[in-house]
């Protein structure tokens, strides 16, 4: 059983916090993740930055550029991952996308993304269809999951035929936005969470974009098996001169 599999069987309401890799400082990534696992964290999504993203609003688009100036590589990430496996045994996601894939060499990508203990893949922009014909069969045979996407605007047939193609969880995007958009979750957005939960679906679901407190979290709760939070968390490392303080205050406004 795959450590996201068995977070899903153990555990409800499951926290998962998104962590962009050399962000603020190159070598902080490990000690932000332990740290985030010593406060309850149940899952971590580490990205890789990118100089042109897609989804990511200002503050993750800003962390990004920071860390690519630290210096931040797929293979420096890699290393981290390995340094934090050495203690922490909660799934490790990676989000990012699929042009860095591409660069690094896919089937070498995702060999040495197992090999350093990473759980599966966020990658917005890979196509269904690509990764049906070019990549499953690798991920699979790794004994890897490959997590999409699904939006407001996602019809149901859509949403199954992703949810057939998904391992570990599906990603619910609660609205049509970049990350970071911060306001309450609104009834439309529970409409749309109703509609999800109507599918029957093979996955379990984590909610993502717009989670930033207990409110937002404890409210997606009630409509899926947890949430994501990236935004929120990143804007409180800015300027943290003590990640262990600010991650631990963090983690208390939502839990």
């Amino acid at each position: 059983m795959s450590r996201i599999e068995n977070t899903f069987n153990n555990k409800q309401n499951i926290l998962n916090i998104y962590v962009t890799a050399g962000y603020p400082n190159l070598n902080d990534t490990v000690e932000i993740v332990q740290e985030l696992t010593n406060n309850g964290v149940d899952m971590i999504e580490i990205g890789m930055p990118f100089s042109d993203p897609l989804a990511d609003g200002p503050t993750i688009q800003n962390s990004s550029e920071v860390a690519i100036k630290n210096g931040i590589t797929i293979e420096l990430i890699f290393n981290q991952i390995e340094e934090i496996r050495k203690t922490i045994d909660i799934p490790i996601v990676m989000m990012g996308y699929y042009n860095q894939v591409l660069q690094y060499g896919s089937d070498p990508f995702f060999e040495k993304a197992k090999a350093a203990g990473v759980d599966g893949f966020i990658i917005p922009d890979l196509p269904l269809d690509i990764y049906e014909k070019e990549h499953q069969q690798k991920v699979e045979s790794l004994g890897l999951d490959m997590i999409f996407l699904i939006t407001p605007q996602t019809t149901n047939e859509r949403i199954k035929l992703i949810d057939s193609k998904s391992s570990g969880f599906l990603y619910v995007v609660s609205s049509f936005a970049i990350t970071g958009s911060k306001s309450d979750i609104q009834q439309s957005q529970i409409d749309y969470f109703k509609r999800i939960n109507s599918l029957d679906l093979i996955n379990p679901k984590l909610i993502g974009f717009g989670i930033s407190d207990k409110k937002t979290f404890d409210t997606a709760c009630q409509h899926a098996n947890g949430a994501i939070i990236g935004s929120a968390f990143i804007k409180d490392l800015e300027g943290s001169n003590n990640i262990k303080q600010t991650v631990k205050e963090f983690i208390r406004t939502v839990l």
